[in-house]
């Protein structure tokens, strides 16, 4: 919590760190480092201890609680209160996703699973779609400015979040997990897309964080998050962690056995190349799992059929795709020679990934060449790529003492690879035309798009945690918050259908951003109630979420009953201090 009293930055040379977050400037004080033999350097510790009164004097700052523990002396007089909430507060966007947590009875499951945590849970959710943002520090801010779904809508500090995460156990996140699941479509075929990321840690010693094979690498150990998606039903269903060094391909026969243990039995499964191998086709098989499977057309594994089929159907109007610039054909073959089952393979071509492939591929050959000229007359030894696409010539027969004389194109590799450049296929196990295939793969993209969504617009990049324990709560809220901001992204998907032209609005971010306009204040210490009368813009925002302008006057009286109920503190649960690392979950 933040006091109302001023006192001024302490000035402890390379210690005290400011770093602005959204509208305030943060001051971080160097609680100690960590040396890191992996990085063989130091890293360093912050925790937050204020932040600047304003930008435009950097040295006086609002203490927090932190800052009270780690300069005593500086103690602010006693008669100097916290600070409480704001007189103005944002309630557009907690009221759309209050409807949303109504419509999923989301409070219900988490009030089974988490018993009096379950507002708290449902805050933090929330922080994290609004303050695109997953720091821990930050949070009683948002607080303060926002209605809660915390009991009595009480404003918690930093340190009872810190403490939440510790308490919060995995057996009341797989009662969750179970319960949720058991409200999904059991009856219906789904088909389920599973991707996973990855996610960097600058953490203390966590099972999960190993170094890996990241996406985008950083340097940091990583943990993998794989996420199951019902495209069918446009609802995100489960997730799991594993180490980082665990490979995608080993991940799917324990993403089979969980779908088959939380009932779903008519059931598809929409993956990435990443998962392909034998084992996994032959299990899925076992467990009467249909599966979709995306395969470029260069792979040797369908280049034969692509060569076979060329020109059979790309100018074919029979064969386009209705809805998208691809033309498709079917084909029936095994997979592999001992594959018990005839596989359909859905060729595709389409005439944009055609010229961004050749002009990609031209690009990389010309560069390929002009780094082996440069190489002429060297001691030096020609490995992959360039020896897939040139022939080297050296001077003398051994290795490590002859020279490399020039490289020669190897035309027949390169034109075969033009040829392919445009195709792509798709492998399914069960019967469908090119059409249908196209159809349930493109639906991926909305779990592509949710870890998008957790990494850019839930702040959650990275995790910076110092337990286990902690890792698992943050990345289960991050999980609820998905949940909550897939469905407010439909809803407002579906309300630009209705529309006749397009609005910036109808974005997640651009609708937010008009939502929080909607404020209530507070005048001379009476109660709170809208400051304005709602604007075209945002009932039609509204209405997305089947609510007019008679619901949301409604809602903010219940917000300003229960705001008058409230006590005017922020509460700091009582509890076993916490060290100096782990009270405030993120570290600079």
């Amino acid at each position: 919590m933040y006091l109302s009293a001023t006192v001024k930055v302490p000035e402890i040379p390379g210690k005290i760190t400011r770093r602005k977050m959204g509208t305030n400037v943060y001051v971080l004080f160097e609680v100690g480092r960590v040396y890191d033999p992996k990085r063989q350097f130091n890293v360093p510790q912050r925790v937050t201890i204020g932040k600047l009164v304003s930008e435009a004097d950097n040295t006086q700052m609002q203490p927090n609680e932190k800052f009270l523990e780690l300069f005593p002396e500086c103690r602010p007089l006693p008669q100097e209160q916290a600070s409480v909430r704001s007189n103005t507060i944002s309630a557009g966007t907690f009221i759309a996703l209050d409807s949303i947590v109504r419509e999923y009875k989301l409070r219900q499951l988490l009030d089974d699973a988490f018993g009096r945590d379950a507002g708290f849970i449902l805050d933090l959710a929330a922080y994290m779609i609004v303050s695109e943002d997953n720091a821990a520090q930050y949070y009683p801010d948002y607080a303060r400015r926002h209605p809660l779904f915390t009991e009595g809508m009480s404003v918690k500090s930093d340190s009872s979040v810190s403490r939440l995460l510790s308490r919060m156990g995995r057996d009341q996140i797989t009662a969750f997990l179970d319960a949720w699941n058991a409200r999904q479509d059991h009856r219906h075929r789904i088909y389920i897309s599973y991707d996973s990321t990855n996610k960097n840690s600058q953490a203390g010693e966590l099972d999960l964080v190993e170094f890996g094979h990241p996406k985008t690498d950083m340097g940091l150990p990583i943990f993998n998050l794989s996420l199951a998606f019902d495209r069918t039903n446009q609802i995100p269903l489960f997730y799991e962690l594993y180490p980082g060094s665990i490979p995608d391909v080993c991940q799917l026969r324990y993403l089979i056995e969980k779908i088959v243990a939380y009932n779903y039995r008519s059931v598809g499964v929409v993956l990435d190349r990443g998962y392909f191998s034998r084992a996994n086709i032959e299990f899925m098989d076992e467990k009467k799992i249909q599966f979709l499977l995306m395969v470029k057309g260069c792979r040797s594994l369908v280049s034969d059929f692509v060569t076979a089929s060329r020109g059979s159907f790309e100018t074919d109007r029979a064969c386009r795709v209705s809805g998208a610039d691809v033309y498709g054909t079917t084909i029936r073959h095994k997979l592999y020679d001992s594959d018990k089952k005839q596989r359909y393979f859905h060729l595709f071509f389409s005439p944009s990934k055609l010229a961004q492939e050749r002009a990609a591929l031209e690009a990389r050959l010309d560069a390929m060449a002009a780094e082996l000229t440069k190489l002429e007359g060297r001691e030096v030894e020609i490995d992959a790529p360039f020896s897939r696409y040139f022939t080297c010539h050296y001077s003398g027969e051994t290795k490590g003492s002859r020279k490399f004389l020039f490289a020669e194109e190897k035309r027949d590799v390169t034109k075969q690879e033009l040829e392919l450049c445009g195709y792509f296929c798709i492998i399914s196990s069960e019967t469908m035309t090119a059409q249908e295939a196209y159809s349930l793969y493109r639906g991926r993209d909305a779990s592509e798009k949710l870890f998008r969504s957790d990494k850019s617009f839930l702040g959650a990049r990275s995790q910076r945690v110092y337990s286990n324990e902690a890792v698992q709560a943050k990345i289960f809220i991050e999980f609820v918050a998905l949940i909550i901001r897939n469905r407010f992204y439909n809803l407002l998907k579906e309300q630009m259908c209705r529309l006749v032209t397009r609005r910036n609005t109808m974005t997640v971010p651009g609708a937010i951003r008009e939502l929080e306009k909607i404020e209530m204040t507070r005048r001379n210490g009476a109660q709170y109630m809208l400051d304005y009368a709602l604007t075209k813009t945002q009932k039609m925002l509204l209405q997305s979420f089947g609510l007019n302008a008679d619901d949301t006057v409604s809602r903010a009286m219940e917000i300003a009953r229960k705001l008058a109920e409230s006590k005017n503190e922020i509460v700091n649960e009582q509890g076993e201090e916490d060290d100096a690392q782990t009270e405030v979950d993120e570290l600079y």
